[in-house]
């Protein structure tokens, strides 16, 4: 994304916020000329993914669970 100088000065922190989250560069124009502002380590997407809470109920009830009705070791295929 490019800013003017002026966007920039108008949104400083949120630009340079987003920067950080997503590692995204960012470009400023100023004079005609393109600038960069890069976080100086790129940002993992691992880095960026929230945890989610998705098993309902107990999780150690998963570990003693009997799947072997529902699997098939590929024979119907």
């Amino acid at each position: 994304m490019t800013y003017t100088a002026t966007k920039l000065r108008q949104n400083l922190y949120n630009i340079l916020d987003s920067v950080i989250d997503n590692g995204v560069p960012v470009e400023i124009e100023r004079k005609g000329v393109i600038l960069k502002i890069i976080p100086e380590k790129k940002v993992s997407k691992w880095d960026r993914l929230e945890p989610h809470n998705i098993i309902n109920g107990d999780p150690e009830s998963i570990v003693s669970m009997d799947w072997s009705k529902e699997w098939n070791q590929g024979n119907d295929l």
